[in-house]
């Protein structure tokens, strides 16, 4: 059981060369030093694919590769061998394998500490976060590891890390433009319910706040931290986007009642941004605001501004 004194020293990251995996990946080897060892558990990289080449980085900088199948009892068995702290950091069409993965952290004798894969949106905001559709495997595996007795039992610590939606897709326009976004290239913009506030992190400042909860173990047991990078309007975004493009936009605006219908619609005919559709409305409903955020309780980590993310996204377009 992890107590009062616990510091994680041996880092086991799974999902480590995905599309948030890697950031948080990247920030917990930029701070290598402050750990025995870093491991990522991985399946074997294709030839010359990037993923190849961002494990040999790793390799250089004294990170440890463990191949294995997720789905292998025996394989995630043994990659939890001195490891104390496990972070999750697996896509949404696998968040559910988790329920395993921390069975076996449980039942381990030296995992104290585990990082479900919780980074984005509150699955937990209101009464109605219960039923959102893309919520439901997340909260079932909650539900494991907050309710099942032999879990309990074993006294293995969690720390959700809700970050809210990330600032790098928030930008992007969608398959249907009304759920809102920027195209720098056209100068063309959607704003969803324009002054509703919405709190966003970066890709990279969520790997920053992972590490600064690893740095503040006792003050993140146990708890959903509520973390983000700044909080804004998508009016604010556009004026922002404006200053750093200059020139005129053509600028579109958007109601829930509108993103309520393309969201249903979206559903109904399984299209693969339906999902985000459904978070878009959800963040402009305010799903994402809190009185009091919870940056403090991990150290007040520098992160990233509004400024700055949108300069990366007109770089990107250039």
């Amino acid at each position: 059981m992890a107590d009062s004194s616990f510091t994680p020293r041996n880092i086991l990251i799974f999902g480590a060369t995905g599309t948030i995996g890697s950031f948080i990946t990247k920030s917990i080897v930029s701070a290598r030093s402050e750990f025995n060892r870093v491991a990522i558990f991985t399946t074997a990289p294709a030839a010359g694919s990037a993923k190849e080449q961002f494990i040999q980085e790793l390799k250089t900088k004294n990170v440890g590769i463990i191949v294995g199948d997720i789905a292998s009892e025996s394989d995630v068995t043994n990659a939890y061998k001195g490891i104390d702290t496990v972070v999750a950091a697996l896509g949404r069409g696998v968040i559910d394998s988790q329920i395993l993965l921390i069975k076996l952290a449980a039942s381990s004798d030296s995992v104290k500490w585990y990082f479900p894969s919780e980074y984005g949106t509150d699955i937990k905001y209101g009464p109605a976060s219960a039923t959102e559709k893309p919520h439901q495997q997340k909260l079932k595996v909650r539900a494991y590891l907050e309710g099942d007795e032999e879990i309990q039992k074993s006294g293995l610590k969690y720390t959700y890390v809700v970050t809210g939606p990330f600032a790098d897709g928030y930008l992007r326009l969608l398959g249907s433009p009304e759920a809102g976004g920027w195209d720098v290239k056209t100068k063309t913009a959607w704003l969803l319910e324009k002054n509703n506030k919405v709190s966003l992190t970066t890709m990279k400042d969520t790997g920053e706040l992972v590490l600064a909860a690893l740095r503040h173990p006792t003050a993140s047991f146990n708890k959903a931290l509520k973390v983000n990078s700044f909080t804004t309007s998508p009016a604010q975004v556009q004026e922002e986007f404006e200053r750093q493009t200059g020139g005129s936009w053509t600028v579109h605006e958007a109601s829930l009642a509108r993103v309520r219908e393309v969201e249903e619609e979206a559903w109904a005919a399984n299209l693969p941004f339906a999902t985000g559709i459904t978070l878009r409305r959800i963040w402009a409903e305010g799903g994402t605001l809190y009185e009091k955020r919870d940056n403090d309780v991990i150290g007040e980590p520098k992160l990233q501004t509004l400024g700055e993310i949108v300069s990366e996204n007109v770089k990107r377009s250039a």
